[in-house]
């Protein structure tokens, strides 16, 4: 009876709201997704609306990243559409180079997102055939919605036996800074992907004693090969060769040049590392550095969590150590289903159940950008044919007034 009566209160609120009409598309997310979209469309003449939740741009890049963060690929493969790094830029650009990038590239397109712009319900209207996305401020109405939010909305905290007791912090790496706030502490960080491995190789550069927790199997191979970036090695050979075939040669370079990792405890799928990212999305470990840490024995390999306790943890294996703190490497998750309403074009985790390369449109004037599992050239790709394709509309309809303002006028003669 209760949510009846809150459901009643949240449509009269609804309808209070002041309502906007929106001649372009509205774009939901003002990072790399949003902006790469947002230039696109205003390179075909068309006008958008991107509404951002936080108050700035990339706002994941800006609020949600460690200090020593860099890019895992060349800038080559990062650039979004119609503006590339500039030159002085290093080949692996840091976070600060890159959220100046997003910042020049936002004003390049004079792109102004209204910020403070949380959305919480979208959904398409049968009756009017168009879009109404609610704000706390406003309802918002077009005939077209571009889903920007991207893979990475929100962290993904697991729920672990015994977490409420622990007497240190536990934190997501996404409010981790720096191995500075943890000098000379016993770490232990839960999670051996891209982050995991480098909050640990920071944490080691902070005289901290990282123990990182290694609870699935993982590809790690080098950043680069003979001198060159192993993704763009990667990328170049899928152009002639099978994709199975490409992964035997990285894992025969990888084994070569970082030895067996098998024997420090990071076990390698079954699946090869490109086609596993494309399948699931899990990318492989590009490695900075860490696992030279490893092999010395400065970060510490663990078996899973079993359970935690006031002063540390009990793994798996049957070991407990004691630890000052807890950084949680688990990763981020799309937050979709939890705003977008009466759409069955994304799965229950928030990604389009059309894979790519066909993932970008949907029904209704749907669209999704940064949703490949593909990166930064993913979304490039995606933000190409998502503009190309409502430019192609936006002239019919911009035809079609045209038409019938002139039979209009033509009849009042």
């Amino acid at each position: 009876m209760g949510s009846c009566k809150n459901q009643g209160q949240e449509n009269i609120l609804m309808m209070k709201k002041k309502q906007v009409w929106v001649s372009g598309p509205i774009i939901i997310g003002a990072g790399p997704s949003g902006l790469a979209v947002g230039a696109c469309l205003s390179k075909h003449g068309v006008t958008s609306l991107i509404l951002e939740k936080s108050d700035c741009i990339a706002s994941l890049w800006q609020q949600k990243t460690y200090d020593r963060l860099k890019l895992h690929l060349p800038k080559n493969f990062c650039e979004l559409p119609l503006l590339g790094f500039p030159d002085n830029f290093p080949k692996y650009p840091s976070k600060h180079q890159f959220i100046s990038y997003l910042e020049s590239y936002a004003l390049h397109f004079s792109i102004q997102p209204k910020f403070k712009q949380a959305v919480l319900n979208a959904e398409f209207d049968n009756i009017s055939g168009l879009w109404r996305v609610h704000t706390q401020d406003y309802e918002y109405v077009s005939r077209w919605l571009i889903v920007a939010t991207g893979e990475n909305a929100e962290p993904v905290i697991p729920e672990i036996l015994g977490m409420e007791k622990f007497n240190g912090p536990i934190i997501h790496t996404s409010v981790y800074k720096s191995g500075s706030d943890f000098k000379n502490q016993k770490i232990l960080v839960i999670g051996c992907g891209n982050s995991g491995m480098e909050v640990s190789l920071d944490l080691c550069r902070h005289n901290a004693l990282p123990h990182m927790v290694v609870r699935n199997t993982v590809h790690v191979l080098p950043r680069e090969m003979f001198g060159m970036s192993t993704f763009g090695i990667a990328m170049a050979l899928l152009k002639w060769f099978p994709l199975k075939l490409v992964d035997k040669f990285l894992l025969l370079v990888a084994s070569f040049t970082l030895g067996n990792t098998d024997q420090l405890g990071l076990r390698r799928p079954k699946t090869g590392p490109i086609e596993l990212k494309n399948v699931t999305g899990k990318t492989p470990v590009l490695d900075v550095g860490a696992l030279s840490q490893i092999r010395s024995g400065k970060i510490k390999v663990m078996e899973g969590v079993k359970e935690i306790t006031k002063s540390g943890v009990k793994f798996m294996d049957g070991q407990e150590k004691e630890f000052d703190s807890i950084i949680l490497a688990t990763g981020y998750r799309s937050n979709v289903p939890s705003w977008l309403k009466g759409c069955d074009f994304f799965t229950k985790d928030g990604m389009p159940k059309t894979p790519f390369p066909n993932g970008w449109k949907g029904e209704n004037g749907l669209y999704t950008v940064g949703f490949t599992r593909r990166g930064l050239q993913g979304t490039a790709s995606d933000a190409v044919k998502i503009a190309r394709d409502i430019a192609d509309q936006w002239r019919t309809i911009k035809d079609c007034n045209k038409a019938c303002n002139s039979h209009v006028i033509q009849l009042g003669k």
